[in-house]
């Protein structure tokens, strides 16, 4: 019998994001799939990246939230303290620096020129808990320029959940999420508990974790609890709560390390959550220092090279009613997965490189090694290898 014929998806419009010489990052060429994941080491620049791709896809929509708090906006030369947070101004090497998108190539003095101020990419920053202060998120102005432009943009769709009509119990709510997802997020990170927004001794509004009779304060839950909760309440952003499948306009998601404070457990159910975004039709970009997350990418990679049946997808994901998530499955089957890797050099400049085959058997080490992810697993293994080897002699 032939074996069967391998076949491998391609996004639909693949994009490139270019970035030479910024800061410290000499070379980023990054050609971004359906889901794109991008790792290296701490300060290797992979936000810096990520923040660029905003800006190339909404930088009228930054212009205008920075001028609106109060910023001087027409002064070019300010901007990237104000977008990337103060003190980043040097980064921008006037003659150097190259920022490129597709064919077009940004200038400081157009980007309030791009997109035409609605959202077409959704951030969510890392160290988001960081933006709920005392159980309630800051609006835009109230952040000051050392905090980036997207992580105040974040805080104030948070501000606005908070204190609009969807505010009271956040999770779990039912039409928002899949059953499915639902569940594996409750047994991963809540535990049956219910998060909602309830009046404090004060009077004031706050969030609060429910369980039992003990009503929780923010700062009292767990750290993963404290991290996933706001990327959820961000993600209810593009999840509809009527029958249409995306946010009309919003083409794009940006999701930085979504595996702060989370056990594996709770990164399954956050990536069972990408995947869904990924049917809905988004295209998704995640930072991860996490190899649980491009153990995903692999999989499907390979399950794709055998024309696996979608059930493959769900039995790996652990969905107990497969039948509820076909059309995810049967979708993310079809996805184009990228990786690439922020290489920090010995020189202490960065350059990107592609990973995306995520082949162990590469003679690149920094593919083998998915970006140096399983390097350390490996030097374990070998030491406990080497000293079986040693025992028996």
């Amino acid at each position: 019998m032939p074996a069967a014929q391998s076949t491998k998806p391609a996004a639909s419009n693949p994009e490139v994001l270019r970035i030479q010489n910024f800061a410290h990052v000499a070379d980023a060429n990054l050609t971004l799939g359906d889901l794109t994941v991008v790792v290296g080491p701490q300060g290797a620049g992979k936000s810096l990246a990520l923040q660029w791709l905003k800006v190339a896809l909404d930088g009228k929509q930054l212009v205008e939230a920075l001028k609106a708090a109060g910023h001087p906006t027409d002064r070019p030369e300010v901007l990237v303290d104000l977008i990337f947070g103060s003190g980043m101004a040097p980064s921008w090497m006037e003659g150097k620096t190259t920022v490129k998108f597709g064919r077009r190539t940004l200038s400081l003095g157009g980007i309030g020129r791009i997109g035409n101020g609605s959202e077409r990419l959704f951030f969510v920053p890392a160290h988001r808990s960081m933006l709920i202060s005392d159980g309630w998120a800051a609006p835009f102005q109230k952040l000051n320029a050392e905090t980036p432009a997207v992580a105040r943009l974040f805080s104030q769709n948070l501000f606005d959940r908070f204190s609009g009509k969807e505010s009271g119990t956040l999770f779990p709510v039912e039409r928002r999420l899949k059953k499915e997802i639902r569940d594996k997020i409750d047994a991963a990170v809540f535990h049956g508990g219910r998060v909602g927004i309830e009046e404090d001794a004060q009077h004031a509004m706050r969030l609060r974790l429910v369980h039992g009779d003990m009503h929780l304060p923010f700062m009292t839950w767990t750290a993963g609890q404290r991290e996933f909760t706001p990327l959820l309440l961000g993600l209810y952003h593009l999840l509809p709560s009527t029958k249409l499948r995306k946010r009309s306009g919003t083409d794009w998601v940006v999701i930085e390390e979504p595996e702060m404070g989370l056990h594996p457990q709770a990164v399954t159910a956050v990536m069972l959550l990408v995947l869904d975004l990924l049917w809905r039709g988004y295209r998704v970009v995640m930072s991860t220092h996490s190899p649980h997350v491009l153990t995903l990418l692999w999989m499907m990679k390979r399950l794709q090279e055998h024309n696996a049946r979608w059930q493959l997808v769900c039995q790996a994901f652990g969905v107990r009613a497969p039948q509820n998530m076909h059309l995810v499955a049967k979708a993310a089957l079809q996805k184009d997965y990228r990786a690439h890797l922020m290489d920090l050099g010995q020189d202490g400049q960065v350059r990107a490189v592609d990973i995306s085959t995520l082949d162990p058997d590469a003679a690149d080490e920094r593919i083998a090694g998915w970006g140096g992810l399983t390097e350390y697993s490996s030097q374990f293994g070998d030491a406990v290898r080497m000293a079986v080897n040693e025992s028996e002699k």
